[in-house]
């Protein structure tokens, strides 16, 4: 089995960072548990699932509770699954499905990913913009504008570690349940009613059809990424035991959330159903609406407010755990790392530019039709989340005793047929609509076209792994008996390149060097990159003061190690520090690098903290990274 690097970790920055077994009593140990599905929940009620719910409760009052219901209990089963995904396999969803898909397959599952992502964070910036608007008045242009700044709130929490962005999640959650709360006691329901919303009942087509809206709105496909990486911020034992000890707390967690979620929609449900369904307004359906009428109908001016300060809580507590979502996408798919400060602007700024578009153009009048476009998104990315999920959870051969029961596996297709059902449903209706219109016929073809790819790519994705085993050997923790391995035979590194910056922590790299050499058992490529300006723009032929004088220091080096009996060589650099680190490495085919990573933090770290990631991903050989002050 090959060796796991950190590098080939999901979220390796906070990968196994809380250590349950650290905890001085029982109970604390448990708590260590709680908290991924926390942030997972939050998806579950922000910005873009409040249309439906108040439709639902303005139109047909109480009748639709058990939907919400229905929804809930099929967003714990799979939410469960991709838990049990990450702790069992330690792989997130998106890494396993780069090693179980081909290479063309995984790359249009990687941009629906980053589609459905870039629609989450669209919902979240409106949601946002519109709440800021109804507690302060400002044009919604300008609440969208605003949203910017929470990329430095996420790059604080990242800073503080996982159990921080966790408590400040969570919250959020408690503003969001704490409102709704207060307007539940404002609104005074008759609860014999609301129970009587738990009977299935369907009153006509209309009604069937918001339930459609409400379901299919209820799994977010990126909360299945998240949920499967999440989970491997905790350091567990791997033997049966442990694993089975976090899959049963990390249910409990799930459990726990999940239902806090439901309480919120279903409050959204009932205040709409008692405030508007029971005085007759069953026009409500905009989050706009719906937070003009509360004063006047509950006579209190108290609910609006705690309406707008909820719907902002939502908003940006789902747009940090989509940022998250997003960088375990791009890594997971691609093996491909960026600043996670650059990753939140950039999407942030896709979702900014469409909402700011339609409000120059269109006006305010269409930011729900673009709510409403961001949750079509979603729904095509979908598919393409469950379906491996419950592949890869089936699988025996990497599972092995936890894996899925036959009863387990047949209720997860069958909430996978329904979700996939209404999804593609709406999404045929749409197409339907629009080729009716007046759109020309190259549009209509196009339509038609994307929509028959779009089912064939479903299809794909269902019957590829179960027609063809995987031809590359995974990458994974296996379960098994660790006293009846092969031998293990310690690597020699006979040729070790050292990447100095000629600075007082030389010494350090030198030592290191010279310790996963084995002293005099390796040779030594000594680097150093030259980046002056004249360096920038000649080259390899400068032969300014820097140049000679970088050269003679890498000199002084080297007879260093040659009068301690060490086999050493030097070579400078030209331009940019990565790339030149890089090819120096091919070029004398160094068999391990060693290199220094400065402790920098905020803005320092977006100017200076790259060089390390952008080497250790060019690079094939192991990368020894000194922590330097």
């Amino acid at each position: 089995m090959m060796q796991r690097t950190k590098d080939d970790v999901s979220l390796s920055e906070v990968h196994a960072s809380v250590d349950p077994s650290q905890r001085k009593t029982r109970w604390r140990k448990i708590f260590a548990f709680f908290g991924p599905a926390y942030l997972v929940s939050v998806g579950y009620m922000d910005p873009g699932n409040w249309a439906t719910d108040i439709a639902g409760g303005s139109q047909y009052g109480y009748s639709l509770v058990w939907v919400l219901l229905m929804s809930n209990i099929m967003a714990l089963v799979l939410q469960s699954l991709s838990a049990r995904l990450g702790i069992v396999r330690g792989r997130d969803l998106a890494q396993a499905n780069r090693e179980m898909y081909p290479k063309g397959l995984n790359f249009i599952f990687y941009i629906l990913a980053e589609l459905a992502i870039a629609a989450t964070d669209l919902a979240e910036v409106l949601g946002m913009a519109i709440g800021i608007q109804l507690l302060t008045g400002l044009p919604l242009i300008w609440g969208v504008s605003i949203t910017v700044l929470d990329t430095f709130l996420l790059l604080f929490l990242q800073k503080a570690g996982i159990r921080k962005m966790e408590a400040f999640i969570i919250g959020l959650v408690a503003v969001i349940g704490l409102s709704f709360l207060g307007e539940i006691i404002l609104a005074k329901p008759d609860l014999g009613e609301v129970a009587g919303g738990l009977i299935p009942t369907i009153p006509d087509t209309k009604a069937l059809y918001i339930a459609i809206g409400i379901i299919g709105a209820t799994v977010m496909p990126h909360n299945l990424y998240l949920h499967s990486a999440l989970v491997q911020t905790r350091k567990i034992g791997k033997d049966p035991a442990g694993i089975k000890k976090a899959l049963k707390l990390n249910f409990i967690d799930s459990a726990i959330a999940l239902n806090l979620a439901f309480l919120v929609n279903a409050a959204i449900l009932v205040l709409a159903a008692t405030v508007f369904f029971k005085t007759g307004r069953t026009d409500v359906a905009e989050i706009r609406d719906a937070h003009q009428l509360l004063a006047p109908l509950l006579g209190s001016g108290v609910a609006p407010v705690l309406f707008a300060v909820a719907l902002i809580a939502a908003g940006q507590s789902s747009t940090i755990t989509g940022t998250l979502a997003g960088q375990i996408v791009m890594e997971g798919y691609l093996r491909l790392r960026i600043n996670p400060v650059a990753r939140r602007l950039l999407t942030r700024l896709l979702a900014i530019g469409p909402a700011v578009a339609v409000i120059l153009i269109s006006g305010e009048n269409e930011v729900d039709n673009l709510l409403v476009f961001s949750q079509v998104l979603l729904s095509l990315q979908l598919g393409f989340a469950i379906i491996p999920l419950i592949h890869f959870v089936s699988d025996k051969k990497k599972m092995g005793s936890f894996a899925i029961k036959p009863f387990t596996q047949f209720f997860s297709w069958l909430i996978t047929a329904v979700l996939v059902y209404l999804n593609l449903r709406m999404v045929i209706e749409m197409v339907w609509d629009y080729v009716q219109s007046n759109a020309s016929l190259p549009m209509q073809a196009l339509a038609i076209t994307g929509t028959i790819l779009f089912a064939v790519l479903l299809v794909i994705a269902v019957v590829y792994p179960l027609m063809y085993s995987r031809k590359k050997k995974e990458n994974s923790i296996q379960i098994h008996d660790a006293t009846h391995g092969a031998p293990l035979l310690a690597p020699v590194y006979d040729r070790i390149a050292i990447a100095l910056d000629f600075s007082s922590n030389d010494e350090k790299l030198l030592s290191h060097a010279i310790g996963l050499g084995s002293g005099k058992n390796a040779s030594y490529i000594l680097i150093h990159v030259v980046e002056s300006v004249s360096a920038r723009i000649h080259g390899a032929v400068t032969d300014d003061y820097e140049t000679r004088e970088d050269e003679l220091r890498l000199q002084q080096y080297t007879e260093r190690f040659t009068n301690m009996g060490l086999e050493a060589k030097h070579e400078l650099g030209f331009n940019m520090r990565a790339g030149e680190i890089v090819r120096l490495v091919h070029l004398h085919h160094a068999s391990a690098l060693v290199i220094g990573a400065h402790g920098h933090s905020g803005i320092k770290d977006i100017l200076y903290g790259e060089t390390v990631n952008a080497v250790r991903h060019e690079l094939k050989v192991p990368v020894l990274v000194v922590n330097l002050p």
